[in-house]
């Protein structure tokens, strides 16, 4: 007696639709794309309890005869294929081929009507139970609504989450499309989600420009780079985000190849390798990238939902998106986010700063005066730094100790630098006016040792030194090593530095290419390695903490890591090292070259590990702060 049995056909339905529907927010993909295929210029999406109870998809884009609405929910069957070649897939999906799979698990009904018909056509599937179009009373367009999903196959409602997530869940994926598709008008509305409307947004690239800023946020234009690329094929097209717009996972990471959204692991490692110099590995960019591309150099159906796609040479497309963002952040020069001033702004409102008015406008009484050396606020930078008059009794000696411990390290000041103004290039020097010109202002104090504050026609800029000057140093060196190799001295007297074996071994196997970075050493002992040509720029520094540095880096790396990858990491470590430390008091002429060399200097708007090297706040931000605005 055989045990093998054929299965019932509608059970087969509901067995397959559990490839394609995962949850609410797969059935709404697949909905959404069918009504883009459709040509539709506005979709409306509507959800209940999550998706769990409705799915509505509206849409205006061509409509169904009656021929084409009863097989638009029959197995295999689509629009997809005109010519029935799998290796030119075209569309997204059209009516038909998802449908069927969702009907199977739920109660779906589908009314259409052309705009010049006197009424409109309605179909119901319940549970894979197909019912006869008949004539209904519809507006023009589609419209899908899928109640009740997972109502034939309850197993599957156990391991959806709450309504919640569920709905979040489908607003990313609203999102996402969005994101691929500015030409056309998305509306999302349902419990346990904010409602959006975002309109169709016309003419390249500004159109595009406008749809990100409101799906990625306001602040996403002004802290943006564009993308244009192309090689062998591939175009690739978007904006990229600055190093220091960043967040804490990779959900605002678009890509759409040919229009559809995916999530592709070789892109996202694209992605991280473009990045790599000038971001947190804990962090995450902004971006939205396009590839357009033949179809039969990308496999689109590796994934039952298309969430991930196939490229016949992922190597020329992973060195594609690699260089595009590189050579889109070294435009960039010195840009960093412009997000650092309000966040600043934001922190110093939560320490008690500013009180958005005047006391007597709002009847608020000024807090009072801490004693002496207490306070913490922010004195004017114009204000004279010297001890006060001494003609004032009673207030002197507490208002000097106030502000005795928050003293520049040094006054830039033109009055306090008279004739000290650096040269330019020409030898001509230049007034306090002019270099105030410049996109990081000119410098007027240094705060602790440690902050460069600079004036701008418009604003003020906070420097961090040590930061700032730490990637100048990186990029020095990387320049050096392209070119003609880095500088490197003897020692008169070798540096003996002790390690764990294993970093003497690591050390040892990777000594050519260390000496290409101007590091010589050889082993010293099973414990120890003696350290005889340093970088010139390092010969001066700490040589044994910089040999411990370089072992840590070449274990975090480790040796499966590409060497470019190996020796970057390397030279971050020296860089370090050869940096202004934080408490080192700067001339006047040292800060002002400073501020000068990271505004030539590409990806200065961050340091190695990816934080900011400054902050910008603009005079309308600091008049608000004090009550003026």
């Amino acid at each position: 007696m055989s045990v093998i049995r054929r299965l019932d056909p509608v059970l087969i339905d509901r067995i397959a639709a559990g490839e394609v529907v995962e949850r609410p927010a797969s059935a709404v993909k697949e909905l959404v794309e069918n009504a883009i295929d459709a040509g539709a210029r506005s979709i409306a999406v509507e959800i209940g309890d999550g998706g769990r109870r409705l799915i509505r998809v509206t849409d205006d884009g061509r409509v169904m005869d009656e021929a084409d609405l009863v097989l638009a929910v029959e197995r295999h069957a689509t629009s997809k294929l005109p010519e029935g070649n799998l290796s030119d897939i075209r569309t997204l999906g059209f009516r038909g081929e998802a449908l069927p799979s969702i009907a199977a698990v739920s109660r779906l009904s589908i009314a259409t009507r052309r705009a010049d018909a006197p009424s409109g056509l309605m179909l119901q599937v319940d549970a894979g139970a197909r019912g006869e179009p008949r004539p209904a009373s519809a507006m023009p367009g589609t419209r899908i609504d899928v109640a009740d999903l997972f109502m034939a196959t309850p197993a599957r409602l156990k391991f959806l989450k709450s309504d919640r997530a569920e709905a979040q869940a489908v607003a990313e994926v609203v999102r996402r499309l969005a994101v691929a598709h500015p030409q056309i008008r998305f509306s999302l509305t349902g419990e346990h989600l904010t409602d959006f409307t975002w309109p169709a947004e016309e003419g390249a690239p500004a159109g595009l420009t406008r749809r990100l800023g409101r799906v990625l946020g306001r602040d996403f234009p002004d802290n943006a780079i564009a993308v244009d690329a192309a090689r062998e094929g591939f175009a690739l097209s978007g904006m990229i985000g600055l190093p220091t717009y960043h967040r804490g996972n990779g959900a605002q990471i678009h890509f759409v190849v040919n229009g559809r959204p995916v999530r592709d692991k070789l892109l996202l490692s694209a992605v991280r390798g473009g990045y790599a110099d000038v971001m947190a590995s804990d962090r995450h960019p902004v971006l939205a990238l396009f590839i357009t591309c033949d179809p039969a150099i990308v496999d689109v159906n590796v994934h039952p939902a298309k969430t991930e796609v196939r490229f016949r040479e992922p190597g020329l497309i992973r060195s594609l998106v690699v260089s595009a963002i590189r050579d889109a952040l070294a435009r960039a020069g010195h840009r960093a986010a412009t997000t650092g001033g309000t966040e600043m702004l934001g922190a110093m409102r939560a320490h008690g700063g500013g009180y958005g008015g005047g006391y007597g406008a709002c009847g608020f009484t000024p807090p009072p005066r801490p004693h002496a050396g207490a306070y913490h606020g922010g004195a004017s930078l114009a204000q004279s730094w010297q001890a006060p008059h001494e003609g004032v009794t009673g207030f002197a000696e507490a208002g000097q100790a106030a502000f005795e411990a928050f003293a520049p390290g040094a006054d830039a000041r033109q009055e306090a630098v008279a004739g000290a103004d650096i040269q330019t290039e020409e030898g001509e020097g230049e007034d306090a006016p002019a270099r105030e010109a410049y996109p990081l202002g000119a410098a007027r104090a240094q705060l602790h040792e440690t902050y460069i504050v600079a004036q701008t026609r418009d604003g003020i800029v906070i420097v961090d030194q040590h930061a700032a000057h730490e990637r100048l140093v990186y990029e020095r060196l990387k320049r050096e090593r392209a070119q003609s190799g880095i500088a490197r001295q003897i020692l008169l007297i070798p540096e003996i530095v002790e390690l764990d074996p294993l970093d003497v071994a690591r050390l040892g196997d990777a000594g050519e290419a260390l000496a290409e970075l101007g590091l010589v050493l050889e082993p010293f002992g099973p414990d120890a390695v003696a350290l005889r040509e340093v970088p010139a720029a390092l010969a001066e520094g700490d040589l044994a903490a910089l040999v411990r540095d370089v072992a840590d880096a070449l274990a975090e790396t480790g040796e499966a890591a590409p060497l470019t990858r190996r020796l970057d990491a390397v030279l971050s470590r020296i860089s370090c090292h050869g940096s202004i430390r934080a408490g080192r008091r700067l001339r006047p002429q040292e800060m002002d070259a400073l501020l000068r060399e990271m505004e030539a200097t590409p990806l200065s708007g961050q340091c190695n590990h990816g934080r900011p090297t400054y902050v910008a706040l603009k005079r309308s931000d600091i008049e608000r702060l004090f009550g003026r605005r």
